[in-house]
């Protein structure tokens, strides 16, 4: 498993010389609430390590990175929010992203959604070959389109679309339905229907007489 990913909140709290903050934020209590919420659904089982701190006590810190309106969310050394309540969706992609750049995506993987023929034929293809995999739909879980975008991209281009389905086997980047195909007859374990056998073996027996 990767190390924990960072993240940091900075509150509308703290002091600084004679100057302290006395009046409670709700918009940093609502995205605490965000945070932890968050962590227990969509994150779900990814490591991450929340450090909460009172932004007057530290403002320097943060204004580093141009960050200067509480609450500030930062995930690493990047600022994905600050000044108003946390968009989840944000935090996500930025989580998954940083996901990606210390835990590449290994096995065998599918990425698809349903009634994609390309990934109905996919399946079919590794079924049809005996490999096993595991199916990840992107239109249900946003945990696996942030966790499939960002690698696909660092592998195909940022400005390459990114299309259905996208494979990973044997811990490699295949790519869509058509690479697939070929992987899998530079591998020798493409497995055709027993109609498609017994015409191949019924013109090999007549070659032979």
């Amino acid at each position: 498993m990767a190390d924990p990913i960072n993240i940091t909140l900075y509150r509308w709290a703290g002091h600084w010389g004679p100057f302290k903050v006395k009046i409670p934020c709700g918009e940093c209590t609502l995205t605490k609430d965000i945070l932890h919420n968050v962590f227990d659904t969509e994150l779900f089982g990814i490591p991450v390590r929340l450090v909460e701190k009172d932004w007057l006590s530290c403002w320097w810190e943060p204004l580093r990175y141009r960050a200067w309106h509480a609450p500030i969310v930062m995930v690493e050394n990047r600022v994905i929010s600050q000044g108003e309540a946390l968009n989840r969706g944000v935090l996500i992609q930025a989580v998954i992203e940083q996901l990606a750049d210390k835990e590449p995506i290994k096995g065998n993987v599918v990425y698809g959604k349903a009634h994609c023929p390309f990934c109905i034929e996919a399946k079919h293809m590794l079924e049809s070959a005996g490999i096993p995999y595991q199916y990840r739909d992107v239109v249900t879980s946003s945990e696996h389109l942030y966790r499939m975008i960002p690698a696909v991209k660092a592998i195909v281009g940022k400005k390459t679309p990114v299309t259905m389905p996208q494979i990973w086997l044997e811990d490699e980047y295949v790519g869509g339905a058509t690479e697939l195909k070929l992987w899998l007859e530079k591998k020798g374990t493409q497995r055709f229907p027993d109609n498609v056998i017994q015409i191949i073996n019924a013109h090999h027996h007549s070659n032979s007489r």
